[in-house]
């Protein structure tokens, strides 16, 4: 799941965040310089978002779905290996066709771990841009998708500007708001409702510039 916010899911805090993996309880993971250098790259969080949007896959099938060739996937998959932010499934493929997955980690990455730190605002740019830009295309997506029946304006788009916070009550804020959605979270051992599908909830509650005054 993604969940962007002061801390991120990535979590994105501004703290920026990600996962649509099952996740063992307690099991996190706060991104560092290392892991977020090995994770920045276009093409890296692209097959980390496939793997845990789709489920696992081969660097073949990856191939064909990010139109990328065979031996780039390998050569990227075995970064995100190295960083830990993927595994082999094991006891599936061959030597010649492996199978990787996303980790069952909850990532968690704090922009604000990085504010005495230029050397990491290239990989955090990165980062942050493909992230923006993955949570845009999944709402663009949906949006232009013909839902069929029930699923026809089941979903919204909603934005809020007039709120005016503290720091404390919007850190309260965005917290609350994950407790609902962490409500709503399916147990990954449960047997799957046929009546469900999957669902996009992005939560962006972030503080805006006032104009002619900062």
């Amino acid at each position: 799941m993604n969940e962007h916010h002061p801390e991120h899911e990535h979590e994105h805090d501004e703290k920026a965040g990600h996962d649509e993996t099952a996740r063992p309880a307690g099991s996190q993971r706060r991104i560092d310089a290392k892991s977020l250098r090995g994770l920045a790259h276009p093409l890296r969080m692209r097959i980390l978002d496939a793997l845990r949007t789709d489920g696992p896959a081969t660097s073949a099938r990856l191939s064909e779905r990010l139109g990328e060739s065979t031996g780039t996937i390998s050569w990227h998959l075995r970064h995100l290996a190295e960083h830990g932010f993927i595994e082999e499934e094991v006891g599936r493929g061959t030597r010649r066709e492996r199978w990787w997955r996303a980790v069952r980690t909850r990532s968690v990455l704090a922009t604000t771990d990085f504010d005495r730190d230029p050397a990491m605002r290239g990989a955090l740019s990165v980062y942050l841009r493909e992230m923006l830009q993955t949570q845009f295309q999944r709402v663009a997506d949906s949006m232009a998708a013909e839902w069929q029946g029930e699923w026809r304006g089941a979903g919204s788009v909603t934005d809020w500007n007039d709120l005016r916070l503290t720091p404390a009550q919007l850190r309260d804020l965005n917290e609350e708001l994950l407790a609902v959605v962490a409500r709503y979270r399916s147990d990954p051992d449960a047997p799957v409702d046929p009546a469900a599908r999957p669902v996009i909830v992005q939560i962006q509650a972030l503080p805006r510039k006032e104009p002619d005054t900062e």
